[in-house]
């Protein structure tokens, strides 16, 4: 199966591009910046460029549109005009060129932030899933819209400084950029199957796994500030202290069962899980799983948690 991804050149592109050739797919990859990993089908360009979109959608059997400016690239110098060319008119031509070659299998990467509709971001994202539903109306093509929170990953230097900077970040309630990208490869074997999607281009919202109940969180802390942490990582408290931490903080977990039923999602990382990375690898975090050298260079602006 040959799969083409737009954007693959970054961090969920590129664990894509590890996961899929794993298994034995062909996986192309549209980007302006070179990839991080050999053995792709690499189209340097950009997605404003229709020509070099059609060029890449050849042979494609299934899109992941990952290519996008995000939340962050707002604090970064990003105008609107570049959001609206990149998310809006650049999805559409990733659209358009799929229905002319034919192309029916399609996963579109969202965002949570629709819930804030009149932001730059978020409403470029809404505007993203409106075009994906009409194309999934108009040509009969097969397309799973995801709604990850963000997933930045934590090896991220260009983004946060260290791993309490991230965890601290996570602990509001997050998903790790393993788990949305269990989600995409999910949806592509959806799109595999014969069973059709239980509505033309269903949204599916991705969040991370959480040891918390939900009597937990409708009882926060009730026996003073940090009290929910200590019922389930009472070892670990001091260390999340000492980390710069704050267990007290309660996050916000998001209702996951539309796609547990449509993809068969099971998120793995949860708090439980960082905690452990925080013991075995300290402030500097787990590295990131290829070599990538901007990883390895000082964060210029930080990501507020």
């Amino acid at each position: 199966m040959r799969i083409l991804l737009t954007g693959g050149s970054g961090d969920l592109g590129t664990l894509l591009t590890q996961e899929l050739q794993a298994r034995g797919d062909d996986v192309a990859n549209i980007d302006m910046a070179p990839p991080k990993l050999e053995g792709a089908d690499f189209i340097q360009g950009s997605i404003l460029d229709r020509e070099a979109v059609k060029k890449a959608m050849q042979g494609a059997d299934c899109v992941v549109h990952i290519a996008a400016w995000h939340g962050i690239h707002e604090q970064q110098g990003k105008t609107p005009a570049d959001f609206h060319d990149l998310n809006v008119t650049g999805t559409f031509n990733v659209l358009q060129a799929a229905a002319e070659a034919g192309v029916k299998k399609f996963v579109f990467i969202s965002s949570t932030s629709v819930d804030d509709p009149y932001s730059v971001y978020g409403h470029t994202k809404i505007l993203g899933e409106e075009m994906c539903r009409a194309y999934a109306h108009r040509h009969g093509m097969e397309i799973i819209t995801l709604r990850p929170r963000a997933f930045i990953p934590s090896w991220n230097r260009a983004v946060y400084e260290d791993y309490a900077q991230w965890a601290n970040w996570f602990m509001k309630g997050a998903v790790h950029v393993d788990d949305v990208k269990q989600a995409v490869v999910k949806s592509i074997d959806r799109l595999q199957g014969d069973e059709p999607l239980p509505e033309p281009a269903p949204v599916l919202t991705v969040d991370g796994a959480y040891e918390y109940t939900h009597d937990d969180l409708n009882d926060w802390d009730a026996e003073g500030p940090g009290s929910t942490f200590k019922k389930h990582y009472a070892e670990d408290y001091e260390l999340a202290v000492s980390s710069g931490l704050d267990p007290a903080r309660k996050p916000k977990v998001l209702d996951i069962s539309l796609t547990r039923d449509v993809i068969g999602y099971a998120p793995v990382f949860s708090l439980k899980s960082l905690l452990a990375e925080l013991r075995e690898y300290g402030l500097q975090g787990p590295p990131a799983p290829f070599a990538d050298r901007k990883q390895q260079q000082p964060a210029q602006r930080k990501h507020a948690p």
